[in-house]
Parts: C-alpha cells; structure tokens; sequence
C-alpha cells in the first residue's frame, strides 16, 4: 500500500469546472446541493433501518415500497454528489458531515411501529420537499439551469414518494401495526 497520500482538492472549497460555472456562484450552489446530498443520505439510512425491521400483516409489501424508497434515495444522493463535482466543489461525505449538514434530522436507533416510521419518513421528505424547491429557485437565479433540472427531476420524486406514504397513512390496516 503507497504511503504517498497528494490531496486533489480540500473539503469546502469550489474550483473551476469544466462546465464554465462561474465559481463564486458555484460556492452558493455547492453550499445549497450539500446540504440536499446530506438529507438524501441521512433519509436513505433511516428507509432503510425502517425496512430492516418493518413488522406487521403487510410486511412484505411495505418492506418493498422502503427498498425502492430507500434506493431512489441513494440515487438522488448520487447525482447531487456528481452535480457538485461538475460544477467544482466537494461533495459531502462521512457519517459525522451527513448528520450536522442534514435539514432531516437523524431518527435515532429505536425501532418503532410502521406507523411512525412512516410519519417519521413523511416528515422527512417533508423537510425535502421545501429544501429542494428553495434551491431550484437559488439554483436557477444564479444561471445553472442543469442544477435546476436536476433538482426538479428529484422534487418531482419526493413529491410522489410523500404522496404515498401519506395514502398508507390513511389506510385503516395500519392502526394494527
């Protein structure tokens, strides 16, 4: 193993990008998609803790809705962390950064019923929700548009993720979970 260790680019700072982005606007738009990447990753592992230990008469089809919830996650964590690069910054990384930078805050390690697990969910694409639309808005005024398209792409699935978790809500077999 190479004991030769060069850093390519710090943590927190924004450099020229190919994309032609003007840097001191790349710093504003860096700032707003770590904060997204952050509760992207921190909404990830919480769908997924829920669906580790999801119990009840429709376990199974509640587990699968978490999994593809939890990897639409994952992905959008991806996207943002790649828009970041392209556009000169440093994405987020490291349990620690996710959880301080997260508009989601961090559910804890109990276990709890399906229904407050998904309360619990819904609050955080909530949290999402408003997040992601202000920095469409920062995003686009400051001239990125492919930033903009991006962040709507992902508004546009925590809007229908929200939708159907708050129509599980409504169902009565969930007071007997």
């Amino acid at each position: 193993m190479s004991q030769q260790r060069q850093v390519l680019q710090q943590a927190g700072t924004v450099e020229g990008n190919a994309v032609r982005f003007d840097a001191e606007k790349a710093e504003q738009v860096v700032e707003a998609l770590n904060l997204d990447l952050a509760a992207s990753v921190v909404r990830y592992h919480q769908l997924r803790k829920h669906r580790w230990t999801v119990a009840g008469p429709e376990s199974g089809e509640l587990a699968r809705f978490l999994g593809e919830a939890a990897a639409e996650s994952e992905r959008h964590a991806d996207g943002l962390a790649r828009r970041i690069g392209e556009i000169g910054g440093v994405p987020l990384s490291g349990p620690a950064a996710f959880e301080r930078h997260s508009r989601v805050p961090f559910e804890g390690e109990d276990v709890y019923d399906a229904r407050t697990s998904l309360a619990n969910d819904l609050d955080a694409y909530g949290d999402a929700i408003e997040s992601v639309s202000s920095h469409i808005e920062l995003a686009e005024s400051l001239g990125d548009h492919a930033t903009g398209h991006l962040l709507r792409d992902h508004l546009a699935d925590l809007e229908r993720r929200a939708s159907a978790i708050d129509g599980l809500l409504a169902r009565d077999s969930l007071t007997e979970w």
